[in-house]
């Protein structure tokens, strides 16, 4: 596996809106994780953050709601957790968090048909049909009047951000701001028990058939165990698990729909190509083997969720954020008992052939336009939300959010470097992140991204800071990476390549437009096609894959690859 040189490698900066001033001091000890002299961002340019809590929290507490058009997570109010009743304390906001369950688009389309919303909508993969049905309300004026720091932080990106009409409707959830820290752990991969590599002698594992035959081996050894070779997840937007591998196993990384030539920057289609085609035929002979889970078309996402901390899932492939609760809960029960490692996945960068580089490590991009969250027009108060957000993004509000309470979840060192102690790691388990508010504060909400450095030039993520990441693997962690020369997950995967563009699929669209028509189509016959042709005999599975292309002849595949193209060159322009 290719190692790579360093994983702490500070790329381009972007840039950052100065400003100049200084933080109240409206916090009290509980409240505030740092103090923020607004003297620099580490690239030479002032961040002074405006503050202005103090006459916030002398407002009458109010309740605002927030839907969330993702599952998995439970409803719950911010201000029962430590960080949500902080920021209440600053601004007199707290809020009824709401989370999808059923289906996305029956929900968003309930909510259209009343003209009834919550006061804040993160509708996700249903973003156009809110933005058609003239649900949020525009945000320019908002900012400018009441939203310093969102300026500041927001402020290189915002013409990307901007509707048809040239409005402003809702905030992506994450930015670039200071430095760029790659992640130690990369963003999707094809996870595999530890217990499997660690009985085949911890092999180099390059390709697609040398991880599924190590699979097999374990199956026929252990076949008193019940196994499951692989499982996958097709839920409802969530599809894209079962359609993207073959652009990661052609080496390409996570750009949605298509795959983009480096040289050329041309985009194309691949949800009917040749890799396309290998990739079910061999989920198809997997199948017949016994060893797919065929209600893997069926299964909801907790259901997913519940497979993997089974013990009996041996592999599967997928973004590491979709499985994140999954893997914490296996983590924590390895790290109270050593003997449920072998239970935890490892990520291994597979491709289709040997000799093909990897693309798994999200490389450093561009900005998602068509995901975000914005402010409906049933918000009686929009300033006050508008302000709530405002507060997040203070550097004290995102160490808050990230870090926690100094003393209490990180410390400080001589340096100024964050640290977590070995305690404060091993107490900082997935309860004690719904109990903080770290989980409910992770996402969702207008943040630096994960890959930005705060002021002071410490990483903005606790994940992300080399000296904390090394404190928090196990035992375990730290035996499997040993055994493949590692330090971090990411050592076992190919150096990103930058790319200006990145990612296509976060290009914005709007609703009923050819390309948005395309992706729905497109899905619809995969969600149609996909079950036939994985579920098939061997023997039919070539007229299913006929039927499936047949159809999908049928949509203008070249207008859209026409148009993400565009869209590519335009960023690269932009760059």
């Amino acid at each position: 596996m290719k190692k790579r040189s360093t994983w702490l490698v500070c790329l381009a900066l972007l840039c950052v809106i100065a400003a100049t001033a200084a933080c109240t001091g409206g916090n009290d000890n509980k409240g505030t994780a740092k103090n923020d002299s607004g003297s620099g961002n580490g690239n030479g340019t002032g961040t002074g953050t405006t503050d202005n809590t103090t006459a916030d929290a002398a407002k009458e507490k109010v309740t605002y709601t927030i839907f969330n058009g993702v599952a998995g997570s439970k409803d719950i109010n911010t201000n029962e957790t430590t960080i949500g009743k902080v920021l209440e304390d600053q601004t007199g906001v707290n809020f009824k968090l709401e989370f999808l369950v059923g289906d996305l688009n029956t929900k968003i389309g309930t909510m259209i048909a009343s003209n009834e919303y919550p006061e804040v909508l993160i509708p996700d993969a249903a973003i156009e049909e809110v933005m058609n049905a003239g649900a949020f309300i525009p945000l320019d004026d908002l900012i400018d009047e009441h939203a310093p720091n969102i300026k500041r932080v927001y402020g290189p990106f915002l013409d990307q951000m901007r509707a048809k009409d040239g409005k402003l409707y809702y905030l992506p959830i994450a930015v670039q701001v200071g430095d760029y820290v790659p992640d130690p752990e990369p963003g999707a991969a094809f996870y595999i028990q530890r217990r499997v590599l660690e009985e085949a002698g911890y092999p180099e594992v390059h390709t697609l058939e040398e991880y599924l035959e190590l699979i097999r081996n374990y199956v026929k050894a252990h076949p008193e165990e019940n196994l499951t070779g692989m499982v996958s997840l097709t839920h409802d937007w969530r599809f894209f698990s079962i359609a993207n591998p073959p652009m990661h196993l052609s080496g390409y990384p996570n750009d949605g729909n298509v795959l983009v030539d480096l040289d050329t920057h041309e985009a194309k289609a691949y949800a009917a190509s040749e890799e396309t085609k290998r990739w079910l035929s061999t989920l198809n002979g997997l199948n017949a083997e016994g060893l797919f889970d065929k209600a893997s078309f069926v299964d909801n996402y907790d259901q997913y969720i519940a497979k993997l901390t089974s013990h009996k899932v041996l592999g599967f492939y997928d973004q590491r954020w979709q499985v994140q609760n999954a893997l914490n809960v296996l983590r924590d029960a390895a790290r109270k008992d050593t003997a449920m490692d072998g239970y935890n996945y490892f990520p291994l960068p597979i491709t289709f052939d040997a000799g093909t580089p990897d693309a798994y490590v999200e490389p450093q991009g561009g900005l998602v336009t068509n995901r975000g969250i914005g402010i409906t027009v049933s918000a009686e108060d929009p300033v006050r939300i508008i302000e709530y957000f405002d507060n997040m993004l203070t550097e004290d509000n995102q160490i808050l959010t990230s870090w926690g309470i100094e003393g209490e979840t990180y410390e400080v060192n001589e340096e100024g470097r964050f640290y977590r102690t070995e305690e404060q790691i091993n107490t900082i388990d997935e309860a004690f992140n719904e109990q903080f508010g770290f989980k409910q504060y992770s996402w969702n909400w207008p943040s630096y991204s994960a890959n930005s450095t705060l002021a002071d030039g410490n990483g903005k993520s606790v994940g992300y800071q080399p000296e904390v990441f090394q404190m928090s693997l196990t035992e375990g962690d730290k035996k499997i990476l040993g055994q493949y020369g590692a330090q971090t997950y990411s050592d076992l995967f190919a150096e990103p390549v930058y790319r200006a563009w990145y990612p296509a699929w976060g290009f914005a669209k709007e609703q009923n437009s050819p390309e948005q028509m395309w992706e729905a189509a497109k899905e619809e016959l995969q969600k149609k096609y996909f079950p036939k042709m994985v579920l098939a005999s061997p023997d039919n599975f070539e007229a299913a894959w006929k039927e499936y292309t047949e159809a999908f002849a049928k949509l203008d595949t070249a207008g859209y690859e026409a148009w993400t193209t565009e869209q590519v060159k335009q960023r690269i322009e932009n760059d």
